[in-house]
């Protein structure tokens, strides 16, 4: 879930810098130094997108630049546990498939997505099933629910979170729309 949280941290001026400590500088330093990071607390960030307050500078011994706390707004992306989410494929392995949610991607365990066999089509990127034409590729849509999640904030790229997409009202777009035709065929026949 994307959230604008209000933050505090600390940013260090470069001495060629100093004439200018505003908070247009502050912002652009606090965005190279925490956009795409990520964060047990806060999730990952996304954006800062705007600077509040700018303490007093403090000066280190053997250190160049000044370091500033600064109070500002981001922009987080926080996947929370159960969440529905909606994202993209991305890539497709022998074991699952990858889903762009948001800034990360999790993982759709080939057991997850559907109750149907699903091979591995490696020359096509996809899996397939052989009891159905049902198939999930790259750049397929999909609703899913996030099941697990693990942060690991020195390495964001190592971070996992798990996915399941077989629950009702989850998995492919396509295939959600062929059940709700067959839905709405079924109760058109009934009336």
């Amino acid at each position: 879930m994307y959230k604008r949280v209000r933050l505090k941290d600390t940013v260090e001026v470069p001495p060629e810098e100093l004439g200018d400590v505003s908070p247009d500088l502050v912002k652009r330093l606090l965005q190279d130094k925490l956009e795409g990071r990520m964060d047990e607390e806060v999730g990952s960030v996304v954006s800062v997108t705007e600077v509040h307050d700018i303490g007093e500078g403090t000066v280190l011994p053997n250190r160049p630049g000044v370091y500033y706390e600064a109070e500002f707004d981001a922009v987080t992306f926080d996947p929370q546990m159960q969440e529905v989410v909606d994202g993209t494929v991305v890539e497709v392995v022998e074991f699952g498939a990858f889903v762009g949610i948001g800034p990360v991607d999790g993982l759709l365990h080939v057991s997850q997505i559907s109750d149907e066999y699903l091979a591995f089509d490696g020359e096509n990127q996809r899996l397939s099933s052989n009891e159905s034409d049902r198939a999930l590729g790259v750049e397929d849509a999909v609703r899913a629910r996030i099941v697990t999640k693990s942060i690991d904030e020195r390495n964001p790229r190592d971070s996992k979170i798990g996915l399941t997409a077989k629950q009702p009202g989850l998995g492919k777009h396509g295939w959600l729309e062929e059940e709700h035709e067959k839905r709405e065929a079924t109760t058109a026949e009934g009336e």
